[in-house]
């Protein structure tokens, strides 16, 4: 009898936990306002701010400054676009193409078309992310040490540092905020609740396993470098 009240009461937060998150990501729209303003930020004051010359955040001297600039212009070019992406999935025509659109206006689209790509990269987010935190937190206690070869010389100390308290959090904040607007664009487009449902914790265990995945190979290529 106790353990059946045990199984019901579990069922029962399961049910209110996806009630609450339904009913948060179907009305919620700022987390694509959020991610769309953070992105922008991102690229320009971080990104476009490297490729320019700037150091803060940069504790070195780099390899081949022009590649690297370069890469870093592309970077925040891809990064504002990722972020404008988010708004559009919030606007009606992400669901259905407009009617001013020759042959296919009108048409609605399929759900997948969009949530695939915007989910794929809101887990690449959160892994990297996560992982690049548990791995910095690692070095800075002196567990494994990492080597950076694309610095002529660098403060390994001060880059890990800027890596753990800014640029993974920002991954991952982003990736949430991606996650979120995924969620609210899938009820919008009317996936079925269970479906989404379904969706939702199979694309949390797969999050899980890809941080998991990101972390053990960047600690398991360093294992030859244990400090201790």
């Amino acid at each position: 009898m106790q353990k059946a009240n045990i199984n019901k009461i579990s069922t029962t937060s399961r049910v209110n936990f996806f009630e609450r998150f339904e009913c948060f990501t179907k009305s919620a729209v700022w987390p694509a306002y959020v991610g769309c303003f953070s992105a922008f930020m991102y690229a320009v004051f971080v990104r476009f701010y490297h490729a320019a010359g700037g150091t803060i955040g940069m504790p070195g001297e780099m390899k081949d400054l022009t590649a690297i600039y370069m890469g870093m212009y592309i970077a925040g070019l891809a990064i504002m676009f990722c972020g404008f992406i988010l708004i559009a999935l919030i606007k009606p025509w992400s669901r259905i193409v407009p009617q001013q659109v020759p042959l296919i206006g009108g048409r609605k689209i399929h759900p997948l078309i969009v949530l695939t790509p915007t989910l794929v990269g809101a887990a690449f987010l959160i892994a990297h992310g996560v992982s690049g935190m548990i791995t910095r937190a690692l070095q800075l206690a002196g567990i494994i040490t990492i080597d950076f070869p694309g610095f002529v010389e660098v403060d390994v100390r001060d880059l890990a540092l800027w890596d753990l308290v800014f640029y993974e959090p920002w991954f991952s904040f982003l990736g949430m905020m991606a996650g979120l607007t995924a969620a609210h664009y899938a009820q919008a487009s009317g996936v079925r609740q269970f479906s989404f449902r379904r969706g939702t914790v199979l694309y949390l265990i797969i999050v899980f396993l890809l941080t998991a995945f990101f972390a053990s190979s960047m600690i398991f290529n360093f294992s030859d470098k244990f400090s201790f």
